[in-house]
């Protein structure tokens, strides 16, 4: 009997033993070290949260560790640059979860409302802190990345996002957006959220706002889910009977290529991924899959990138980056309309900014039409409406509900004449044979002739050479920029009399430029401080500035470049700065107008720190640089033009020393000048385009003469209210993202600040901002999602 109980006993402590070690929860104390393949493992084992490899350097997230193929399911800081080898992760004796370097340096990695009193890796996937009562306080499933597990849901106005690739798991090109009215929606990451740009949706859009959330339960089964009712709104896969019995684990991941999938894997089985359900039946539906100008052809099921006629690919082996045109084609230059030809397509689409719509009723029509508009390159018939449009296009996609042909001007001679080319109305096709014939024929008359007058040539034509080389070389082959002679264009500015701006790159005079017997009114910039040697920069960055096309960028329309004379033509903005708007004009915008303002102008800076071939940093973001059009939509000014600076005007032009200007703190610190550097400057222009006051004002009461110091007084204060006019009409919860955003980017740490890409999420509603620290405090988080 002693014996029995001494086993009961012995079995009872075993299992109580075993109890406590599957509830082992991660102690204060407790680190990381990326170079030993350290971890933190769920009860199961199923689940990892650690340190893995990731671009050369290491990235802190959650995979799938019991598997072969250990999947990572969320990063941490996805979009922060890889970590060394010699930082530590560490849970803090103070309750914060905090990444040390070599140093002794802490910065947090997440931040959460109290300090934590322990971590806990759990079976389902989720990391948790917990604060001293056992409460969760901080969970990685409510900030998801591209993935889904079961008992995750995507809450109202959040987002899954593709990583950039099957490697890189930093934010790429694509997203899932759970809707406010209760659509849920793929689209483009860089898209504005119009309905063009969707490519799959759930199609329960309802009126209103509505409380609608993905739900993903452990049997497999994607739902839309009413919280308000509980209701189910509408089940998008139910698994049924096919896994009954199983031991199968799933995953919702929009992949780097845009699809969404829906992934189930037998845990007995050393078996790969199946997919068990994806809404979208082509690999080519997601809208700008190919990128710029061109567009998605299915070959053997599998997505193949096409060029437009005359286009090539920027990187044969990255097709997905777009097309570049392969020549500059100026046709208001060609006399001869007979050299210029059409290629049509059908079942692509195009986003439609059209600079003509002509109602038509048939395609030859329309084809005659763009034929004799000179600055029509590209036409998009559909609806009985021709569209005329110039390079670049974006985001294409398949168009299946509604036909569309797209039409493109080429010159004659190229590949496409041979099958596809359809004529400008003279019938050449029975000419062509005959024409042929005569060249072949003449070619051999003519290189005796050639060779005999090439001295007479190169002696005529030296003089000639020395300003057509400015005109014709390989670097007008990429962009379409205008070269100007100064004698033009101090004809077209008058002698530069009528000076309209001045800045750090030089004087702004307004200007006429006469062409085709039409008068166009243009700004002039004639660039000063510019270093003498630097002929090769200058047009190594206009071909920079020349690839440059976003509705939210002033237009270059050509430059000089003579000796020491250095000027850029660009489209003429008619409502003056933002600086005009906001602080010298007698009626403020309205707040409805400030935010569009603000949006736009963000999603201009993306495009120059994103999705430019080559990156372009601002380096003088400020309300001056920002101009309005006749529509007052902000447009960017002086992108590209900071390399062009003399190196002793490179850290003073952008701002006060000591002052909270616009300049980044980096600038004052020898620091590497980053993206980040506009985000800082973007962030105090947010908080004049909130206030519409400037950001250093000697007229006002002490403690209001610096703008981020007063506001982040008001923000703790809980007083906004002062930052606005008594009597405007302004959203209180609006207002308060919008403080919380401009603060973020403000942080005196540049990896603090949020991407601008992030910063258009946030302004759009999609991505939720938490409360931010002091901008001068060293305290930090790592990171905002």
């Amino acid at each position: 009997m002693a014996a029995m109980l001494l086993f009961f006993l012995l079995i009872t402590e075993i299992s109580i033993s075993t109890a406590q070690n599957s509830n082992t929860r991660i102690s204060l104390g407790s680190s990381l070290y990326p170079t030993n393949n350290s971890y933190w493992l769920s009860n199961s084992g199923q689940f990892a949260f650690g340190f893995y490899k990731q671009d050369g350097g290491f990235s802190i997230g959650v995979w799938f560790e019991k598997i072969q193929q250990k999947t990572v399911i969320w990063t941490a800081n996805r979009d922060e640059q890889p970590l060394p080898d010699d930082v530590t992760l560490l849970l803090s004796d103070a309750g914060r979860l905090v990444l040390k370097d070599k140093l002794g340096k802490e910065v947090s990695m997440f931040f959460s409302s109290q300090p934590a009193a322990s971590a806990s890796m759990l079976d389902s996937g989720n990391f948790v802190l917990y604060n001293s009562e056992s409460k969760i306080i901080w969970q990685s499933f409510e900030y998801p990345t591209d993935t889904l597990l079961p008992g995750q849901r995507l809450d109202v106005l959040k987002q899954l996002v593709s990583g950039v690739s099957l490697t890189n798991h930093s934010s790429g090109r694509f997203r899932l957006v759970m809707q406010a009215d209760a659509n849920l929606v793929l689209y483009p990451i860089i898209s504005n959220l119009s309905p063009y740009h969707a490519y799959w949706n759930s199609k329960t859009h309802m009126e209103g706002e509505q409380n609608v959330t993905l739900n993903f339960d452990t049997n497999g089964q994607l739902y839309l889910l009413n919280s308000t009712d509980s209701s189910i709104v509408k089940n998008l896969y139910v698994a049924g009977w096919r896994h009954l019995g199983e031991n199968v684990t799933y995953r919702l991941t929009i992949d780097v290529d845009g699809i969404l999938r829906l992934y189930s894997q037998s845990l007995l089985q050393n078996s790969s991924w199946n997919i068990e359900w994806t809404p979208t039946s082509s690999k080519c539906a997601p809208t700008g899959l190919c990128g710029l100008n061109a567009y998605c052809v299915l070959n053997d099921e599998e997505p193949n990138c096409t060029c437009l006629p005359g286009f090539h690919f920027i990187d044969p082996h990255q097709k997905k980056l777009g097309c570049d045109r392969k020549s500059s084609i100026d046709y208001c230059k060609i006399e001869n309309n007979s050299t210029v030809s059409l290629v049509e397509f059908d079942g692509v689409a195009w986003e439609n900014y059209s600079y003509s719509i002509v109602p038509l009723n048939n395609k030859m029509a329309c084809k005659e039409d763009c034929l004799r508009d000179c600055r029509c390159e590209i036409a998009l018939f559909k609806d009985q409406q021709c569209n005329k449009l110039m390079f670049p296009l974006r985001y294409a996609k398949a168009e299946t509900q509604a036909f569309v042909t797209t039409i493109v001007k080429v010159l004659n001679g190229s590949s496409w004449t041979n099958t596809t080319m359809v004529t400008n109305g003279r019938k050449r096709q029975q000419q062509t044979g005959i024409i042929i014939t005569s060249i072949v024929i003449l070619s051999f008359g003519l290189i005796g002739l050639a060779v005999s007058g090439a001295l007479v040539y190169k002696y005529r034509m030296w003089e000639y050479r020395r300003v057509a080389d400015q005109r014709n070389d390989s670097f007008l082959e990429d962009v379409t920029l205008r070269p100007y002679t100064f004698d033009e264009l101090e004809k077209a500015a008058n002698g530069f009399t009528v000076q309209v701006g001045k800045g750090a790159f030089g004087t702004v005079f307004k200007g006429n430029i006469v062409s085709n017997s039409c008068r166009k009114v243009v700004a002039i910039k004639r660039l000063e401080k510019v270093a003498a040697d630097g002929e090769r920069e200058f047009r190594n960055e206009m071909k920079v500035i020349g690839r440059t096309h976003h509705k939210n960028l002033v237009k270059l329309l050509g430059y000089c470049h003579e000796g020491a004379n250095r000027l850029l033509v660009y489209e003429y903005m008619t409502n003056g700065s933002l600086a005009d708007f906001l602080f010298k004009s007698d009626t403020k915008p309205t707040w409805e107008k400030r935010t569009g303002i603000a949006l736009n102008i963000a999603q201009g800076i993306v495009y120059l720190h994103e999705e430019c071939e080559t990156q372009i940093i601002h380096c003088d973001i400020k309300p001056e640089n920002i101009l309005m059009d006749e529509q007052k939509c902000a447009k960017i000014a002086d992108f590209g033009l900071a390399k062009l600076l003399m190196p002793d005007q490179t850290r003073t032009y952008t701002g006060l020393r000591g002052t909270r200007g616009y300049v980044a703190p980096e600038w004052h610190r020898n620091m590497p000048i980053t993206v980040k550097a506009d985000v800082y400057s973007f962030g105090i222009m947010l908080l004049e385009i909130v206030c519409c006051r400037r950001s250093v004002d000697m007229d006002v009461p002490e403690d209001k003469v610096v703008l981020a110091n007063w506001v982040f007084d008001c923000f703790v204060a809980g007083e906004l209210e002062k930052l606005v006019e008594e009597d405007e009409d302004v959203e209180k919860n609006e207002l308060k993202n919008m403080i919380k955003l401009g603060l973020w980017c403000i942080q005196e740490e540049p990896s603090l600040r949020p991407s601008m890409k992030r910063v258009c999420l946030m302004l759009e509603g999609i991505i939720e901002i938490p409360a931010p620290p002091n901008p001068t405090s060293s305290v930090s988080v790592v990171h905002i999602y």
